[in-house]
């Protein structure tokens, strides 16, 4: 056959896949709107794995090497992802960038969902491995906001978000209170008895603390995620293993709900506080909240001195959380929250008269406060 026309074939058909990929684009397009909308992670491993599973074993039907096909195929998704970003950043009502620490389907992940969900705007959702991590995005401009949980009803505090806020550089603009229900989950058509080692985040372990007394033969071991360990063990194929994580979980990786509700305390609840690297104004008729870091001047009874100037001012501590200070052994910083706008004439001079008995005093917010809490 007559080179010059097959070449002509080739330029043919390769000007088709171009036309195919443009207007793959254009379905990324009404794609990252869709993600907007319904504040969805913009990027989805699983189902990126999913379907380079699929184009893989099209490749081995028709012939063709399935290893370079997910090599082009993984150059495509990139395109795809980076076509969604310069969508989202063209639009004249630019999208909030939230970011959480987890994976889809953590608590993290669902309570930025009901938060930012049908924002005006949209809401561009991303998770990261650890707090560190989802606070660093935000300092260094890669995200608005980062939701973190700081407290839980049964747990106590999550330490490590405290100690993100203490060198000063964000604020707390917000906070959320989402119920928390655990469930164990395994493979399907495993059986309770058949489990041996059971997988989540510290936190999640520790507010199971009941129900492990109860099952002996159950080990708990920390990892990074709930929703992460939920993952691992569709992953793993192991019937031994369990995760403890969300209903929302066991749909989305295609485990089953062994047991459900096993959270120690009925009312489980996890605070969220939302951060930027700016405060937010407070709406006039919102409830405030004001959050202070501070670290007492060496003398008996500061504590006590700070507490008083609080309640003569009529302004109420809803919690107080001591942090060692990094390399000052055996001294505390305090975390504080206050029921109050720090612009209000009584704060300004509660704030004036403590200001002598501390050596270190920041306001890491105000904002409105959740309904749930005191």
């Amino acid at each position: 056959m007559d080179l010059s026309t097959l070449r002509d074939r080739i330029d043919h058909v390769d000007r088709q896949i171009i036309a195919l990929l443009a207007e793959r684009l254009r379905i990324v397009e009404d794609v990252a709107l869709a993600k907007l909308d319904a504040a969805s992670p913009f990027r989805d491993r699983e189902r990126e794995e999913r379907l380079l599973l699929r184009l893989r074993e099209h490749a081995t039907e028709v012939g063709i090497d399935p290893h370079q096909v997910e090599r082009l195929y993984r150059v495509i998704m990139d395109m795809s992802v980076a076509h969604q970003e310069k969508t989202v950043r063209n639009r004249p009502d630019a999208p909030l960038r939230v970011v959480y620490q987890g994976v889809e389907g953590s608590y993290s992940h669902l309570t930025a969902q009901r938060r930012y969900g049908g924002r005006q705007g949209g809401a561009l959702l991303s998770g990261f491995d650890t707090f560190r991590a989802a606070a660093d995005a935000v300092i260094h401009g890669g995200a608005d906001l980062a939701l973190l949980p700081i407290e839980n009803t049964t747990a106590g505090s999550i330490n490590e978000v405290y100690d993100l806020l203490a060198d000063g550089k964000l604020h707390i603009t917000g906070e959320v209170v989402s119920s928390i229900e655990h469930c164990l989950l395994a493979l399907p058509g495993v059986a309770l008895d058949e489990l041996r080692v059971v997988i989540s985040h510290p936190q999640a372990l520790a507010q199971c603390h009941v129900f492990f007394a109860q099952h002996p033969d159950l080990t708990p071991q920390p990892e990074l995620d709930t929703a992460g360990s939920a993952r691992r063990v569709a992953q793993s194929g192991d019937r031994t293993l369990a995760a403890i994580a969300s209903a929302a979980a066991a749909k989305t990786y295609g485990l089953e709900i062994v047991a459900q509700g096993i959270q120690s305390a009925s009312g489980n609840a996890t605070r969220f506080v939302e951060i930027g690297l700016r405060p937010a104004p407070v709406a006039d008729d919102a409830r405030a909240k004001t959050s202070l870091m501070l670290s007492l001047a060496d003398r008996p009874g500061a504590l006590g001195e700070v507490l008083m100037r609080f309640a003569a001012h009529g302004l109420s501590l809803t919690k107080l959380e001591s942090r060692p200070i990094p390399h000052a052994p055996f001294t505390y910083r305090f975390y504080a929250d206050v029921l109050g706008h720090t612009a209000t004439a009584d704060f300004q001079s509660a704030l004036d008269e403590i200001r002598p008995l501390t050596t270190e005093l920041h306001v890491l917010g105000t904002y409105a406060a959740d309904p749930a809490t005191p």
